[in-house]
């Protein structure tokens, strides 16, 4: 009986060890990918299909996995694209990661029909072997990609591992270019550049321009170039969603286009895929972000065509908020009373239209004592309607006398009229308070509100035609039928729409 025993004791523990070395082992393939047919090793699959493969993170996921695809089928290329991710990896990790054959990717593979499957935990010499990779592309960690000496410290590893496991000889190395952070960026990798925008981007441009000293790369993507390209048309810095990933979808449809223009040489601008949620407008800026990339892969080519004045009709109304409280959907805040403050404006949809606000002359301050329940047709959430600037034409208050307060909005169709509708109110006052709108273009048009105890009644100045330039000045000012001693006058809120 002991000696039965014994053997099955034995023979339980070879087993559990044997389970534990299969279950460790790396394989690098646990989900038992491929391996690809190895026909045509020499010179790729000779399928007509181009293949896209990322050895990347979470900037690498924005410019290739949304877009890309979409572009591309437009232009009547089948692609497959891969993309190898771990958040936040750079070329130090992926250095490791080789030594090791570690599987501890997320393999984002785009097929054929356009639909992203996900693998987990495999290595990158398994995603090798999955295809016969027409394109390899590497990157840096975004907070090192203007660091020479990390990526001269790791990539020369990771390249010589993919050269070497590679199925298609023929295969064309690539260099992602990254972008810049916003300035207002708090990620803690922006001191490595003294948290100075353009100071980021020349780092990563000339990084971008010695790789191909490091590694024998074919190509590089200005993804880094586009991105700064944009943000000198009307959207500004307004590319990242965090302050360093890019927004859905204008960001990474910018990059889309300067990966789909850089491998395929087809110019981007004028195709017609159409990412949910963008305008022709910004659809427009993207494509030509890239493009003009393209052409100047290492130096920022000013978007003047795009700094305003998308032209046309609006298809939605822009809606304007004059407090600094906490912004509220839909609504573009002016989140300063002070002369100087401009802002690029967007409309109810949520999309870019090319007018911009410039505040030219101050109000005095902000005002919270306005209604929190309204009813008028601009349909105004509590923190619009609360808050107004505000002005005093007929005294001092708060040792300032602010007769007038003027905005301009550029950018306008000269070659249209539009109609501005008013909202200013202060609550708990019962004296007149009249504050007097004043607007002029090529004409002027001039419509006054009583302010307070205001709750629902605007004023809408109609037909207002902008002047030569696209612009709109409106004067901001008390009313002559306005009798408070001060010369109190307010603005909580604007909403302006076009007409033929």
């Amino acid at each position: 009986m002991n000696t039965i025993y014994h053997k099955l004791k034995y023979g339980l523990a070879v087993l559990m060890v044997l389970t534990l070395f299969f279950s460790c082992s790396k394989d690098g393939n646990p989900n038992k990918i491929g391996p690809a047919d190895l026909t045509g090793k020499q010179g790729g699959s000779n399928d007509g299909v181009i293949r896209i493969l990322a050895i990347g993170n979470s900037f690498s996921e924005d410019a290739i996995e949304t877009h890309l695809y979409n572009l591309a089928k437009e232009a009547g290329k089948t692609v497959i694209i891969g993309n190898l991710y771990i958040g936040g990896a750079s070329l130090e990790q992926h250095k490791l990661n080789v030594e090791k054959n570690a599987s501890i990717y997320s393999y984002r593979k785009i097929g054929t029909d356009g639909v992203k499957r996900t693998f987990e935990k495999t290595s990158i010499k398994t995603a090798l072997a999955d295809e016969h990779w027409d394109y390899i592309s590497f990157q840096q960690v975004s907070q090192n990609s203007g660091q020479l000496e990390t990526v001269q410290a790791a990539l020369p590893t990771v390249f010589n591992f993919v050269k070497e496991n590679a199925l298609n000889q023929n295969v064309k190395y690539i260099y992602h270019q990254t972008w810049a952070y916003a300035q207002n960026s708090t990620h803690s990798g922006f001191v490595n550049y003294d948290k100075d925008q353009m100071k980021m981007y020349q780092a990563i441009v000339d990084v971008s321009q010695k790789v191909k000293n490091i590694v024998p790369i074919d190509i590089i993507i200005p993804a880094g170039t586009a991105i700064q390209n944009g943000r000198t048309s009307v959207v500004g810095d307004n590319f990242t969603r965090d302050g360093y990933h890019l927004t859905i979808p204008m960001g990474r449809f910018t990059a889309a286009c300067t990966w789909f223009e850089t491998l395929f040489g087809q110019s981007a601008v004028g195709m017609a895929y159409k990412p949910e949620g963008l305008s022709a407008f910004e659809i427009s800026i993207a494509q030509n972000a890239a493009h003009m990339a393209v052409l100047k892969p290492y130096e920022v080519t000013t978007m003047t065509d795009f700094q305003g004045g998308a032209g046309g009709p609006l298809t939605s109304a822009v809606l304007i908020d004059f407090g600094n409280n906490t912004p509220s959907e839909r609504w573009n805040q002016v989140n300063s009373f002070l002369a100087g403050t401009q802002i690029n404006m967007k409309d109810s949809l949520g999309s870019y239209v090319g007018v911009k606000l410039s505040l030219t002359e101050r109000f005095n301050g902000v005002n919270a004592d306005g209604p929190t329940t309204t009813n008028t047709p601009l349909n105004m959430p509590a923190n619009v309607s609360k808050y107004s600037y505000f002005g005093n034409s007929k005294g001092a208050f708060g040792g300032l006398t602010i007769k007038q307060s003027v905005f301009e909005l550029t950018g306008l169709d000269k070659n249209l009229t539009y109609s501005l509708s008013f909202f200013g109110a202060r609550g708990g006052v019962s004296d007149n308070r009249e504050t007097k709108y004043i607007c002029t273009g090529a004409n002027e048009v001039s419509v006054a509100l009583n302010t307070s105890s205001n709750t629902n009644k605007i004023v809408v100045a109609k037909g207002v035609k902008p002047d030569a330039s696209g612009k709109i000045k409106v004067t901001v000012t008390s009313g002559e039928n306005n009798n408070n001693s001060t010369g109190f006058y307010y603005i909580s809120a604007v909403r302006l729409m076009s007409s033929n």
